[in-house]
């Protein structure tokens, strides 16, 4: 029997003019954590949210803050971010030139430290520097925006990226993000994957759906 997967709605599908509402009705409906999407319209094709944001949420949440950040450079943002509330932030390898450097520097300002795999992205990318992550984030979906759907082709990295997370002897989570649903969750978490990141799977339907759209995903 795999484990129960972590879900962290992803608040881009989320009201917008009532985040904070929505940041309480998930929680009680559930979730274990809270996923932020950061878009800067430069390394993906769109803009989201920033620090400020984060920081007027925070008072909000009561799981933790599971920031996505699709920014280049991503450097210069880390520690408004921390500052922010951010509780794990993770980044592409393809947002700054030292990945290694990244890293260190996320969990020097006190937050977990996360990478986050693009379709193309190989897993080879964090092979010397497992000691450095907390947590691989998956990505199923060519990252810019919500409501895609899941590329099946990702499975064969999640698994290879579950052998890399065993052999290392770590606790890293490995988080799927991208066109989940509840059929295609329980393909992520046979394949490996821990933590499942949901949009329009979870805030479908409403406040009052939350909780049997967040138990459908645990399967």
């Amino acid at each position: 029997m795999s484990p129960r997967p972590i879900i962290a709605p992803s608040l881009l599908a989320a009201d917008f003019a009532r985040l904070g509402e929505e940041v309480r009705a998930v929680q009680a409906a559930g979730a274990d954590w809270l996923h932020i999407d950061v878009m800067d319209g430069h390394f993906v094709p769109n803009i989201t949210l920033g620090p400020d944001i984060v920081r007027a949420l925070k008072p909000h949440a009561t799981v933790p803050m599971d920031v996505h950040l699709m920014i280049a450079p991503v450097d210069p943002f880390l520690e408004a971010f921390v500052e922010a509330g951010a509780d794990i932030v993770s980044v592409h390898p393809e947002s700054g030139p030292h990945l290694n450097r990244t890293l260190k520097r996320i969990r020097q300002l006190g937050a977990r430290a996360g990478v986050v795999f693009n379709p193309s992205t190989p897993p080879s990318v964090i092979e010397w520097m497992m000691d450095e992550v907390d947590l691989i984030l998956v990505m199923s979906i060519n990252p810019g925006f919500g409501g895609q759907s899941f590329m099946h082709s990702q499975l064969a990295k999640i698994e290879a990226l579950r052998r890399m997370i065993d052999a290392s002897g770590r606790d890293i989570v490995l988080e799927v993000d991208g066109g989940v649903t509840a059929e295609t969750a329980r393909l992520c978490v046979d394949a490996g994957a821990t933590a499942l990141v949901a949009g329009t799977a979870v805030f479908r339907g409403g406040p009052d759906a939350y909780a049997a759209n967040i138990a459908a995903l645990r399967g």
